[in-house]
């Protein structure tokens, strides 16, 4: 088989690019190699074997040319990260939205009929909870309450929650402009396999680390931030109370989910689009993560400052139960690993924006 992976050179594309060779298939890269991701100085390529073609996934004749007889794609280029203000807005649309609709429109064409797309936990926005009344979707926390350091969801009454795993089926409320553009790239491949007949999994990743994660980025995961501020000898600086509950999946297991996603071919008739959260299946704290790193580095203990971001959602942890029997995918780096690798990992150079 001849897989084309878009941002095939960047954090996770890279590991699946990787574990497409180990598994004996064909692979082509699309990257643009953009100086947000990858630093000017340095020469990204692929491994022996790989033909990286070098262009946009929004420009058609790159896409056309990069498809010539490709069995499936890899979606993985894409502007990642939160955003850092609402000025980010038309990159991320136009960098994941127009980009994936290019994409799909070459695929629609080209007649290629499988796809696995990168999407992300963030779909969910806060995660789901249990209360007084069963389950309930909190809304947005409030400043007033951050300020006071009061960082539970509450109901709309003010009673306590209890944070549960996030199923597949369950609502969907994207809470910031990069969560909206993952959620409008998941309806965009619904359209394209409802049109072609096409087949897609959306993978919703968790809070991934690895090797190659980008960092001295505002955009970079929290992992790679916590790590840069110990290797700089500061102690990591944990926003709200650090009990923010996270499932952290180490990026070769991610790999290898891509790769189970791409065998995948269920009971579904032509058309079908499922959606499959990847995580670890555990749940984790952001402070945990910090002092585990501390600990691998022999830094400093982490700082729990209190500080805390609008927009950042408290809790967001998922059942990832259904890739594990539709895609007979079971993770294979359990947290304590994945961190310990992480920690002597080593990292992309910090890129120019």
């Amino acid at each position: 088989m001849l897989i084309l992976v878009t941002g095939g050179v960047g954090f996770i594309g890279s590991h699946i690019v990787d574990e497409a060779l180990r598994g004996g298939h064909g692979v082509r890269v699309l990257d643009s190699l953009r100086a947000d991701v990858h630093p000017g100085d340095a020469a990204p390529g692929t491994p022996e074997g790989v033909e990286l073609i070098r262009g946009d996934v929004r420009d058609p004749s790159a896409v056309a040319d990069a498809l010539r007889g490709v069995d499936l794609v890899c979606h993985q280029a894409a502007k990642v990260g939160l955003g850092v203000s609402l000025a980010d807005a038309p990159d991320y649309t136009d960098s994941n939205l127009t980009g994936t609709a290019v994409l799909l429109a070459a695929m629609a064409a080209g007649e290629v009929r499988r796809l696995v797309l990168a999407s992300s936990m963030v779909v969910y926005g806060e995660g789901a909870y249990l209360g007084p009344d069963g389950h309930v979707r909190p809304p947005a926390r409030r400043e007033d309450d951050l300020r006071r350091g009061r960082f539970e969801p509450q109901d709309a009454s003010g009673r306590p929650l209890r944070p549960v795993l996030v199923g597949e089926d369950d609502q969907l409320d994207p809470r910031n402009v990069y969560a909206a553009s993952k959620l409008g790239q998941e309806h965009l491949t619904a359209a394209w396999a409802r049109a072609t007949g096409g087949r897609a999994a959306l993978l919703r990743y968790h809070n991934v680390l690895g090797a190659g994660m980008p960092q001295g980025t505002p955009y970079a995961g929290v992992a790679s931030l916590f790590r840069s501020s110990l290797e700089r000898g500061e102690p990591p600086r944990v926003f709200e109370d650090g009990r923010q509950r996270r499932d952290f999946v180490d990026a070769r297991d991610v790999a290898t989910a891509n790769l189970a996603a791409a065998a995948w071919t269920g009971s579904e008739p032509d058309g079908t689009v499922r959606a499959f959260n990847i995580g670890s299946g555990v749940v984790h704290t952001i402070g945990e993560l910090a002092s585990r790193l501390s600990a691998a580095l022999g830094g400093p203990p982490p700082v729990v400052t209190g500080e805390y971001r609008l927009g950042d959602v408290r809790h967001i942890t998922a059942d990832s139960s259904r890739a594990r029997a539709e895609l007979d995918w079971t993770p294979q780096h359990p947290f304590e690993t994945a961190v310990a690798d992480f920690a002597l990992a080593p990292l992309r150079a910090p890129a120019a924006g």
